[in-house]
């Protein structure tokens, strides 16, 4: 029998231990969920190309088709961007418009295709699965050059 000087020994509460995990868990989300901006440095990006008429159909599907329709065709496309379609290039992705007509380097998609920015959000990703390489200057030239010029 005990008296009533003697302790008691309690097992640890658990509950405190899972309070403070949620409360973890809650702040990292809500962290993740607001992402931080990343400060591009537009001077990195390639030149617009000084080629004129530039359409979607004729010079810049070819160059999606090859690097990212893979990633982000009609089925199952990453972020919910589409680049398969002018259309689907206009709709942009779950996150919003990826091109702002007459502005490329101002735009999401050359900013990201250019390796600029957030190193997460680079397209194709460096050491992707598929072996995809990185667009080239002339490329991303291209696509920035077709979006100065309105991007049809």
């Amino acid at each position: 029998m005990r008296n009533r000087f003697e302790r008691v020994r309690r097992k640890p509460c658990r509950s405190g231990v899972y309070i403070a995990a949620l409360m973890a868990v809650s702040l990292l989300t809500s962290l993740g969920a607001e992402k931080l901006k990343v400060t591009v440095d537009l001077s990195k990006i390639p030149p617009a190309s000084r080629q004129t008429g530039i359409t979607y159909a004729q010079d810049i599907k070819p160059i999606f088709d090859k690097s990212c329709v893979r990633c982000h065709g009609e089925h199952k496309p990453k972020g919910h961007l589409r680049l398969d379609s002018l259309e689907a290039v206009f709709k942009g992705s779950e996150d919003g418009k990826v091109i702002v007509s007459w502005n490329g380097a101002g735009s999401v998609l050359v900013q990201n295709i250019a390796h600029v920015g957030d190193p997460d959000d680079y397209m194709p990703p460096p050491k992707n699965k598929a072996g995809i390489a990185p667009l080239t200057p002339q490329q991303i030239g291209l696509v920035r050059a077709w979006i100065d010029q309105g991007a049809q």
